[in-house]
């Protein structure tokens, strides 16, 4: 097998298990945190929050840091490091005594995790560039894959083996995924006076500098329109059908339609991106996304919800791998660790200011409405992309 191809199938089963662990405490988190000793609901409430929360915080101030270190020292050296941190830390959350050790350990896990920030733009220098889009479009199907998969390990497991052992076991997967990583072959070596290079000296050295950090915004839209949204999808559910008894179940087919889809297109939409470029697949997909939030604010069923956000979910197939391959194809190699780690901070930046923005706005200004802002921002985001990435 090309060494290559190598690569790229040892990265996507590890972010397929890093995925996994990353989102299976999601459905047991309070329930855990309610064995830690916290009883009220309100209270409960808000720590699920603030542990659920903080790792994107301590992500996106680090992951620049990890890239420009990718950079100098190469990236396996940051993708074993990373993954081996993370199954340590699984395994210490099932360690943990009290509410407080969760917070510090998920701090401790976004501030010396980077998988994503070094996989990326290991996968983007090894690949040859006329199959880079279906490389990331692959790669992107084992995150969502994972992540899909994760919640329901997470209560499965949990109903058999309780919380704190689950955690082990996903901390050990972690481990195993780490050895699996061992075997990566990076043949690009790292260039150490990229890391010597300022943040001023790197922008600068950039072509196409305008465009880099428009695709930053765009990674930062992407992920505040889908994650405003996602935390009240169930209450939205609720007013279409009030009287269900079947309410988790209908809301969580709703919520997974996005992910499927995207896990369904991504290689595809990939692979059509190396035929056409990914400039036209990332307008196309933004566009996409755009008109298709409108008419999710004026559904009068859930079966109408899960059929448009599956459609949604289509064209985030396209954004992310798309972006990924423009950003290497924009970029400088010597950079290349450094500029992915700000995309990445961009990304987890959009997750947390939506997570705790969408609940506020859809309060003052409706649910429904929610969806016309997530519009507006993906067709001012694709109007941008047409004058500028095709430029």
């Amino acid at each position: 097998m090309e060494t290559w191809k190598l690569n790229l199938y040892i990265c996507c089963a590890a972010s397929f298990i890093v995925s996994i662990g990353m989102s299976q405490m999601a459905p047991i988190l309070p329930l855990y945190i309610a064995e830690l000793g916290i009883s009220d609901p309100g209270d409960i409430a808000r720590w699920s929050g603030i542990v659920f929360g903080c790792n994107f915080i301590s992500l996106a101030i680090f992951s620049p840091i990890w890239g420009r270190l990718s950079d100098r020292f190469g990236r396996k050296p940051m993708i074993l490091r990373a993954s081996a941190w993370l199954g340590l830390i699984m395994i210490g959350m099932g360690l943990a005594q009290s509410v407080t050790h969760l917070v510090i350990l998920r701090l401790l896990q976004g501030a010396l995790s980077g998988f994503q920030a070094a996989a990326i733009p290991l996968i983007a220098q090894e690949t040859p560039k006329n199959r880079s889009g279906w490389a990331m479009g692959i790669f992107f199907t084992a995150q969502v894959s994972g992540g899909l998969m994760g919640p329901l390990a997470g209560g499965w497991l949990s109903e058999f083996i309780g919380y704190r052992h689950t955690f082990f076991l996903m901390g050990t997967c972690c481990l195993l995924g780490f050895l699996a990583l061992t075997r990566l072959k990076e043949t690009v070596k790292p260039n150490p006076r990229a890391a010597a290079l300022g943040l001023r000296l790197t922008f600068q050295r950039l072509p196409h500098k305008q465009a880099v950090i428009g695709l930053f915004l765009t990674t930062l839209f992407l992920h505040f329109s889908l994650t405003c949204v996602q935390p009240i999808l169930t209450v939205y559910v609720k007013t279409l059908v009030p009287d269900s008894e079947h309410l988790a179940l209908i809301s969580g087919a709703v919520f997974s339609s996005t992910g499927f889809a995207s896990m369904l297109f991504a290689s595809r939409l990939g692979r059509l991106a190396d035929r056409i470029g990914s400039h036209q697949i990332l307008f196309a997909c933004l566009t996409l996304a755009g008109f298709v939030a409108i008419p999710q604010g004026m559904v009068t069923a859930p079966w109408q919800l899960g059929l448009l956000r599956f459609i949604h979910g289509v064209a985030i197939a396209g954004l992310m791998p798309s972006t990924n391959n423009l950003i290497r194809q924009l970029t400088p190699p010597l950079c290349l660790g450094r500029i992915y780690g700000f995309n990445q901070s961009a990304q987890f930046i959009g997750m947390f200011s939506g997570s705790i923005l969408g609940g506020h706005i859809a309060a003052e200004i409706g649910i429904a409405n929610m969806f016309f802002i997530v519009a507006a921002l993906l067709l001012v985001n694709a109007a941008w992309c047409r004058l500028v990435i095709w430029r």
